[in-house]
């Protein structure tokens, strides 16, 4: 019988161990089984012991704002637009008919009333025509004296009374004809005002038509401007304005007239102010900003650093109301001045947060704290220096 080796032999007992063990059926609950057992073993922990779970973080401490309650004042909302000014009246004077400049007696920057000659030209025979037919009408009237004598002693027949009567009416039109054809010659100043252009010289030539001299009337002068279409209708015909040229001299006056039809590409309304210029200070052509003021309203004024941005990117100031939670309420600018912002559209007794607005936002609950004086006064100087 051939001798089994070690190996094989370890081998054959080990087959035989492991078939033994699946025949037993609890391979599936190894390890669990322990753990089970090991758990079984241990007491049970009363619930007082068992670790708890962490606790929900203390919730944060109201932020602290100040607050103001400004006082309410009537305010006349101020409306700025920028314009120029203008003559009340300008005309380019022409001839009407063609001749040689005989008479030129005014000159650029005279000062002339309503038919006062500016320019004549050369017209001799027409001064002749002119005295030819004053002198037939003198004739002719004196015919017609004679005539009515003879007639009222029955020495001259009607009908001859009648022939003298047509004969100077006759002359009286060639007169009248005389003298509307030496006017053509003339050119007058249609209105008082100041001659600002002369484009001829005394002996010159000019056509008819041609340009001889441009007037102006300066007294009123009038500043115009466009002035938005959401801001005409604060403002009427008979309002004051306040207008400020170029020079930083100021002048009031009075709206006179706002169109009624938009400008087609600014939608824009013209406005013409008159202001009394009796002496002729203010020119024609300068930079003017107009100044008008709207109905008055009720409002308050606050510094700049007040206004912030809603969540919807208005602006507006932020309240606290009676439970301490922030508010937003958009704003409406009446004025815009060196001491600070005029707002209307503010609710009455409002808390107007002033200081730590930026740091809150609608609906957050806060701790208001009136704000002192000097917190006050600062805010108001800082608004102040912002438009130096």
């Amino acid at each position: 019988m051939p001798k089994i080796r070690f190996h094989k032999l370890a081998a054959l007992v080990v087959l035989v161990g492991f078939g033994a063990w699946m025949g037993t059926g609890h391979f599936s609950s190894v390890g669990s089984a322990a753990v089970k057992s090991a758990d079984a073993a241990k007491p049970a922990q009363p619930e007082a012991e068992k670790p708890k779970t962490a606790e929900a973080e203390p919730k944060a401490a109201p932020r602290t704002v100040a607050v103001v309650t400004p006082p309410r004042k009537t305010y006349a909302r101020a409306i700025r637009i920028s314009g120029l000014t203008e003559a009340d009246k300008r005309a380019v004077l022409a001839t009407r008919v063609n001749g040689v400049i005989e008479k030129l007696p005014v000159k650029q920057g005279d000062r002339v009333k309503t038919g006062d000659l500016v320019l004549m030209l050369a017209a001799e025979e027409k001064i002749s025509n002119l005295d030819n037919a004053k002198q037939l009408v003198v004739q002719r009237k004196a015919e017609l004296d004679a005539s009515e004598r003879l007639a009222k002693t029955g020495n001259l027949p009607k009908l001859q009374l009648d022939t003298a009567r047509s004969n100077l009416t006759l002359a009286q039109s060639q007169l009248d004809t005389a003298q509307a054809e030496l006017d053509r010659n003339e050119v007058k100043a249609p209105f008082d005002g100041v001659i600002d252009r002369i484009p001829v010289e005394l002996g010159s030539s000019v056509m008819q038509g041609g340009e001889v001299a441009t007037i102006l009337k300066l007294d009123p002068v009038i500043a115009r401007g466009e002035i938005s279409e959401r801001d005409l209708r604060y403002i009427k015909i008979g309002d004051e304005a306040d207008v400020r040229l170029v020079n930083d001299q100021k002048v009031t006056g009075t709206v006179r007239y706002i169109s009624r039809d938009a400008s087609a590409q600014t939608r824009t309304f013209r406005v013409e102010v008159a202001i009394p210029n009796g002496d002729g200070s203010i020119p024609a052509g300068m930079t003017a900003e107009i100044t008008l003021s709207a109905e008055p309203t009720n409002a308050v004024m606050l510094p700049r650093s007040v206004v912030t941005l809603g969540d919807k990117g208005d602006l507006g100031i932020r309240t606290v109301g009676k439970d301490d939670k922030v508010a937003f309420f958009p704003i409406d600018l009446v004025d815009d001045t060196p001491h600070g912002l005029v707002l209307g559209g503010i609710p009455q007794d409002a808390r107007i947060i002033v200081a730590g607005q930026e740091l809150v936002k609608e609906g957050d609950t806060v701790k208001p704290v009136e704000a002192d004086q000097a917190t006050i006064n600062k805010l108001i100087g800082e608004a102040t220096a912002g438009t130096q």
